[in-house]
């Protein structure tokens, strides 16, 4: 494991003293548009924070004014109590990985990862230790002496990621930087990076798309939608108690499905014209209308329960993945995704019986608010 971070350290256990991003009312507009709105954060030393969220959500506008290379039309950035709203990129002790690999072409592996080390004067000897244990952690040791264009684009990305992790800089901003990766390594890496994050005590932010790797990679996760944090907390928590309609979309994928509905005391009525009885996280919240939410894998075609409710359905496509099947169907005018186990093979247009248990629903009030879920079972 990489124990690199003396700077700012105690002088005893390596660990950074104090080490936090806020950022205060940030604001950014181009030329007129809202990229990013009136948005505040705290960013504890030594924590790893996922900017979820679909593509031109904010993300990588949020983290170039994270890096300084961009400045807010508003508010203020403050890294450990000292405001930085003004200082640029190179006054900053930030590194940051892209999807698009960036490596220097003329120089071999070792010295593209071994570049941040020699530009901060260090040792001949440390230099060497940081950049082989870098290399050994992302599987570049037959690599050092090669050229980037020697290399994959794979090894390419990995490169551009040791170079990061050496730096030693006080916030690492990973934007979507295992993209480009084959699947094994992504992985193995999804699995180690949680650890050197925590072990380095830097502030680690990682943007991605795809909530998966968020839930995978774990720490606190920011969902953004339209330049706007919706929900910040801890990565499990905001998965499975979403505060709000946009939340949950955005931490959903294939996309969250919903149906409108009325709830008049013992009975509630889908949008679909069905009736159900008001259990499960019905039960808790007052008659009124509501917009019910429920995940793809939430959606079965064998009922959960006696409490099951039974939707009519017609089957639009059957998308089978090997181990599972996305199932779309139309209930009324809805297109609903199932995501079930093992291979489903169901002909386009054919009808069958899809599945929802009550229990496993988030309710959401006209204002999109959530107003019930339940948490064993909503994951």
């Amino acid at each position: 494991m990489l124990l690199w971070g003396n700077r700012a350290s105690d002088g005893q256990s390596g660990e950074r003293i104090g080490v936090s991003l806020v950022l205060e009312g940030v604001r950014k507009e181009v030329d007129g548009n809202l990229h990013i709105a009136d948005l505040s954060l705290t960013l504890g030393k030594g924590s790893l924070n996922v900017l979820l969220g679909a593509t031109l959500a904010g993300k990588t506008s949020l983290m170039r004014l994270m890096a300084g290379l961009d400045q807010p039309s508003k508010g203020k950035l403050v890294m450990n109590g000292r405001d930085v709203t003004g200082c640029p990129v190179q006054r900053r002790n930030v590194a940051m990985v892209y999807q698009q690999f960036i490596n220097y072409p003329s120089l071999t592996v070792y010295e593209n990862i071994a570049s941040p080390l020699r530009v901060a004067g260090l040792r001949s000897a440390e230099i060497a230790d940081r950049v082989r244990e870098a290399a050994r952690l992302l599987r570049l040791e037959l690599y050092l002496e090669r050229r980037p264009l020697e290399l994959s684009g794979g090894q390419q990305q990995r490169t551009a990621i040791a170079r990061a992790l050496v730096k030693d800089a006080e916030l690492v901003l990973l934007d979507e930087p295992l993209a480009n990766l084959d699947y094994k390594l992504r992985e193995e890496l999804r699995e180690e990076l949680p650890r050197i994050f925590a072990a380095s005590g830097a502030i680690f932010v990682y943007a991605t798309t795809e909530p998966t790797e968020a839930l995978l990679l774990g720490g606190n996760t920011a969902t953004l939608f339209k330049g706007r944090i919706s929900q910040f907390g801890p990565t499990a928590r905001v998965y499975r108690w979403p505060q709000d309609l946009v939340t949950a979309g955005v931490f959903s994928d294939p996309p969250l499905n919903t149906i409108s509905a009325v709830k008049n005391g013992p009975t509630v009525s889908l949008d679909t014209g069905l009736i159900m009885r008001s259990a499960g996280a019905f039960a808790t919240v007052p008659d009124g209308r509501y917009t019910v939410g429920f995940r793809a894998h939430q959606l079965g075609l064998e009922p959960a329960g006696a409490d099951s409710m039974a939707l009519p359905a017609i089957v639009s496509v059957a998308e089978i993945t090997g181990s599972e099947s996305f199932v779309h169907v139309d209930v009324g005018e809805h297109r609903f995704v199932a995501q079930v186990p093992g291979v489903r093979r169901l002909e386009p247009s054919s009808a069958i019986t899809v599945y929802l248990d009550p229990l496993r629903l988030f309710i959401f009030d006209e204002a999109g608010r959530l107003r019930s879920a339940d948490l064993a079972k909503a994951a």
